[in-house]
């Protein structure tokens, strides 16, 4: 009996001390990720590192990330960061190393040890994305073109639904890419890939639809796709939000908000310097507080609170890959 009631103690305490460390893992990688795609990577090492050690693929890509960003070449623990996140099957971690022929680790002759070959990390990739472009993932047809160059794999990533895909695509052919017989003909295929990106959720491509429909002069939809972007946390977006709402181009159409465009710019300032956004919102958000009552800047403290707790978190949305 007693022995029993120890095993049962004993269980209950494993699983306890378990649920505390994933709890720990879990926190640790969203907080990474989250100072990261601030462009915040060496605030971000401690906690990408605790959740890489505990075995999650992602954080441990990020981690190899962080690393060789800061080092500007691939580190002996970028390496073995990569490698675990790979090991997983990672296609962003496989298609990393294949990619260390290009590295400065390679002109410095310090090139840490391999477990495979860049060249058989390709191999590794290209069969991987190969399977699952072909069950349909729209992401992994991206990776299979990011991997080749062939632009049927562009073309179907984002014909699949691939925001990303759809944002890079329709840029291409802002910037002159196929031949079309008028501009007109040629606007319409730009806008239809940026609004499909929009729709998507890709931040960059709501604001490069709204930008279309701004010179269109639809300034509803305009309004409409800024608001959207600024949801998602995208700094840019947030920030041209809050500029907007305290009165700035008022030709555009938004109705002036004091209170949101101070809680927009606080935000922004917030980052402390991340992507370099910092002197931009120091110069204007005094500029609006001069035009609000102390009773307004309380609300927007408030109101910027209750984002914190609700919202997506601030982010460039920088590419993965």
């Amino acid at each position: 009996m007693l022995k029993n009631l120890v095993f049962v103690v004993m269980c209950l305490l494993s699983i306890s001390v378990y649920a505390h460390t994933a709890t720990d893992a879990e926190f640790s990688k969203i907080h990474g990720l989250e100072l990261y795609n601030q462009f915040k990577s060496i605030s971000a090492l401690p906690y990408l590192k605790i959740a890489a050690e505990g075995g999650d693929h992602e954080s441990q890509y990020y981690l190899g990330e962080a690393l060789r960003r800061n080092k500007k070449y691939m580190t002996p623990e970028a390496q073995r960061a990569y490698e675990a996140s790979a090991s997983q099957g990672d296609l962003y971690a496989m298609i990393r190393l294949s990619q260390r022929g290009g590295d400065l680790c390679v002109q410095m002759n310090n090139c840490p040890s391999e477990q495979k070959s860049p060249m058989d990390w390709r191999k590794s990739a290209l069969e991987a994305a190969t399977k699952q472009a072909e069950m349909g993932d729209s992401e992994a047809m991206y990776l299979l073109y990011r991997l080749t160059g062939d632009e049927q794999w562009f073309e179907r990533s984002a014909e699949g639904g691939y925001a990303l895909s759809q944002y890079y695509l329709g840029a291409e052919y802002r910037e002159g890419k196929g031949f079309f017989l008028t501009p007109a003909k040629r606007a319409d295929v730009v806008e239809r890939w940026m609004r499909a990106s929009a729709e998507g959720g890709n931040p960059q491509g709501m604001l490069a639809y709204a930008a279309i429909q701004g010179r269109k002069q639809d300034w509803q939809t305009f309004r409409y796709w800024n608001e959207k972007a600024a949801l998602t946390g995208y700094v840019s977006a947030v920030y041209g939000y809050g500029s907007y709402l305290a009165g700035q181009s008022p030709e555009y159409g938004f109705k002036e908000d004091l209170v949101t465009a101070y809680a927009c710019i606080s935000w922004v300032l917030e980052m402390d310097g991340g992507g370099g956004m910092k002197e931009f919102a120091q110069e204007e958000l005094p500029q609006i507080a001069a035009r609000m009552s102390t009773q307004q800047i309380k609300q927007s403290e408030k109101l910027l609170t209750e984002w914190k707790a609700s919202r997506p978190p601030l982010s460039f949305f920088p590419d993965k890959l």
